[in-house]
């Protein structure tokens, strides 16, 4: 058993010392998935990949009824929909007319040679994930451990409890379902 998998386990029992003795433990890594989410999000951000790991990390560990956490990979695709649920939270905020939804971001150097990256519609893919997960519960938490988590195929799959083949199956077909549950809400 790994200090992690055994600090889960004194959390799920109540430790209070317990959620203390695990972030120096995990902070590294939910950094790490932090830094990569933001990358993907649009220039700008006000969202700083330390705020992102501390309010994922609250929401993980202080709440009134603890989750049951199997092993560390559980941990980690909880702390993904975490910092999906906080980022989708923040674009929706940003979106509002009361915080200058209506206007655009103009960059600061226009000549710049590599130009801004491209704007992934979070809140689509939000909404497109969560009708996935009523319809295939599977694809939805495969697709959150790759693209949120950043798990291997491998990672993924053996977090799912299912061969790297039927990963792989289902990651071609998610994706494409996603593509076009995003291209029909235009």
């Amino acid at each position: 058993m790994t200090d992690v998998t055994r600090i889960l386990s004194a959390i799920e029992g109540d430790d209070p010392s317990a959620s203390a003795e695990l972030l120096p433990l995990v902070y590294d890594e939910l950094r790490r998935l932090a830094t990569r989410e933001l990358r993907s999000e649009s220039s700008g951000h006000s969202i700083q990949p330390t705020a992102l790991v501390h309010q994922a990390y609250v929401r993980l560990v202080d709440q009134s009824n603890p989750p049951l956490w199997n092993h560390r990979g559980h941990f980690y695709a909880a702390a993904a929909e975490a910092m999906r649920r906080i980022l989708v939270e923040h674009a929706r905020r940003k979106q509002t007319l009361k915080r200058g939804g209506d206007r655009k971001r103009l960059p600061f150097d226009a000549n710049r040679a590599e130009g801004p990256r491209p704007d992934p519609d979070l809140l689509k893919l939000d909404e497109a994930l969560t009708r996935l997960a009523t319809e295939r519960p599977r694809l939805a938490r495969l697709v959150s451990l790759r693209y949120f988590a950043g798990l291997t195929l491998d990672q993924a799959a053996k977090s799912l409890q299912v061969s790297r083949r039927t990963a792989e199956r289902d990651w071609t077909y998610a994706k494409v379902w996603l593509l076009e549950a995003m291209r029909s809400e235009r």
